[in-house]
This record gives C-alpha cells, structure tokens and sequence, in this order.
C-alpha cells in the first residue's frame, strides 16, 4: 500500500514537470491573445521561439500592437531585429507614430536608425513636434572693435531620411556659432548687429547648415545680443605699451652706446695726458724748452687751478669759464 502510494506521488510530480515543461514551451496565453487580435502565430512558431532564444512575449505583444495599428509587419522581422541587437518595442511604436502622422517610414529604415544606436522613437516624436536648441553665449568683434555676445534658438526637426550617418545636435549647434562669428565680425559697427539682429538669423540660413545632419533647420531667432568690452581699444592700448617698450629699449641701447663712446674718449684723454711728460723730457733734451718756459708754464697752470677754486666757491656750485 506505502509503495503504491510512493508511486503515485512521484509520477504526480513527474506529471506536474511535463506539464510545466510544456507550458513553458508553449505558451498558450500568447498564443489565445495573438488569435484573439487578428495577429495569430501559429503554436510550432512560438516553440521554435523559444528554441530560439527569443521571447515570445516580447515579439508577439509588439506583433499584435503594429496589426492593430493596421501595419502588417512579418513575424520573421521582428525576430530578425531582436537577435540583432534591437528594440523591437520601440521600432514598432515608432512605426505606429510615424504611420499616424503620415510620415513615411518602413521598418527596415526604422530597424536601421534604432541598431545605429539613435531612439527611432524620439526621432518620430521630434519630426511631429519641433525640437528647440539654444547656442551657448557665443562671443564676435565687429569691424569697430567692439565685442558682441548673443545667444540663439535654433528650432529643428528630424530628417529621418539622414538619421543615419548624419551629424547630431552639437554639429548644429557649433555651426550656428561660426555662422554667428561670420556675420557679426563682417559688420562695420556693433550698432549695426543691434538695430537689425535678424540679419544674423538670415545670413545663417542662407547658408544651409543642416546640410549632413540628421535635422532640418526650420527657424534661427537671436534671443539675446549683449554689449561687451571694447578689443579694438583693448588691443590698440596693448600696441601702445609694446611700442613704448620698443623705444625705451632702443633709447637705452642708445644711452649705453653713449656712455661707451663717452668712456672711450676719456682713455683717449688719460692716454694722451700720459705722453705730456715725454714730450716735454724730449723737448727739454732737444732745447726746445727752457727751463724758464717750464716754470711760466706751472705758474699759468697754478693760476688757473686758484681761479676755478675761487669760482667754485661762490653761490653757484657750476664752475665758471
């Protein structure tokens, strides 16, 4: 009796694993839902899914999403995408926005843009409601020399068409800011950028600058133009204070050169004093000079060293001549 009551417990539990593997493989919830939608997948498919590693529940739910949203996208293809690394959920909704707002978008372009790594989704919503972007505070000269910081808001959205390979949102952005740069540095004064700033917005779109990106420039508008400092004044003063150094500089060699030139000439002085009394020793050997001369000779040198003692001691400390 005890065994066969073993018996039956184990094969009740053997039949509760069956039973649990089957469910499992066959997901027959998914399975009544998919029918139930118009969407059937038949039950060989759901375990070949499971075979497969992928969830069904994922696949199916967005199946049964796009076929009531009346698209008709092969069950394959969405397995396709999700083994691929995708968002299947996310490629169908964005399908199912685009198709309700008329926007032509096929799911291999839709599976492209979201393996690319960019959210097909936000592109979608951004194609029907316009993104704002505003520029940083961007700083330009004018011809005048004053300088010019302005802030603008680019509106644009999606080109789904270049989502793909095109340039983001910084390379907008930092086209605007040459564009910015261009227009207020070709100005002849800042007052002019300041009594007409939608010459910026305008030169800036003539020269399409969403060309290989991934948007589309609908308007520019300058939400600020500030008045900064004066460069032009700036560097002018800058020049100034070089060029005063330049000359101090070229005085300075000058003065130096003077003071050598000045030094020179009184070793000259030093030298030639030093050859007097030769001279005279050979005047006095050849009789050219008496020894009356000499001493007529001292007593004028003594003279004149009296009188400049005596003008020195006036008032006036500059000696007289």
């Amino acid at each position: 009796m005890i065994e066969l009551i073993g018996g039956g417990i184990g094969l009740l539990i053997l039949l509760v694993l069956f039973l649990g593997i089957v469910l499992y493989m066959v997901p027959l919830n998914l399975w009544i839902a998919a029918w139930a939608s118009g969407a059937y997948v038949g039950l060989p498919t759901l375990v070949g899914m499971r075979l497969r590693r992928v969830p069904p529940g994922t696949v199916i739910n967005a199946r049964i999403s796009a076929v009531k949203a009346g698209l008709d996208i092969p069950l394959n293809d969405l397995e396709a995408h999700f083994l691929a690394g995708g968002n299947v959920v996310r490629v169908v909704n964005a399908l199912i926005s685009a198709d309700k707002a008329n926007i032509p978008l096929g799911f291999q372009r839709a599976a492209a843009i979201d393996l690319a790594g960019r959210d097909v989704l936000e592109a979608v919503k951004m194609s029907v409601i316009p993104k704002v972007i505003e520029t940083p505070r961007i700083a330009a000269i004018a011809k005048n020399g004053i300088q010019l910081v302005a802030v603008s808001r680019v509106t644009v959205r999606t080109n789904i068409d270049r989502l793909v390979g095109g340039a983001g949102e910084e390379t907008v952005i930092a086209r605007v800011g040459e564009g910015m740069v261009s227009t207020i540095g070709s100005a002849e004064s800042h007052k002019d950028v300041l009594e007409n700033p939608d010459h910026i917005s305008k030169h800036i779109l003539s020269r399409g600058l969403d060309a290989g990106t991934a948007f589309e420039i609908l308007s520019i508008d300058i939400a600020d133009v500030d008045v900064g400092e004066n460069i032009g004044a700036k560097l002018q003063i800058d020049q100034a204070n070089a060029d005063k150094q330049i000359a101090q500089a070229k005085a300075e060699e000058r003065r130096a050169m003077a003071v050598a030139l000045e030094q020179e000439m009184r070793a000259r002085v030093v030298e030639a004093e030093a050859e007097v009394p030769r001279a005279m020793a050979e005047a006095f050997r050849k009789g050219n000079l008496g020894i009356m001369d000499y001493y007529k000779m001292k007593n004028v040198e003594a003279d004149t060293q009296m009188r400049d003692s005596i003008a020195r001691s006036d008032d006036d400390p500059s000696p007289r001549r």
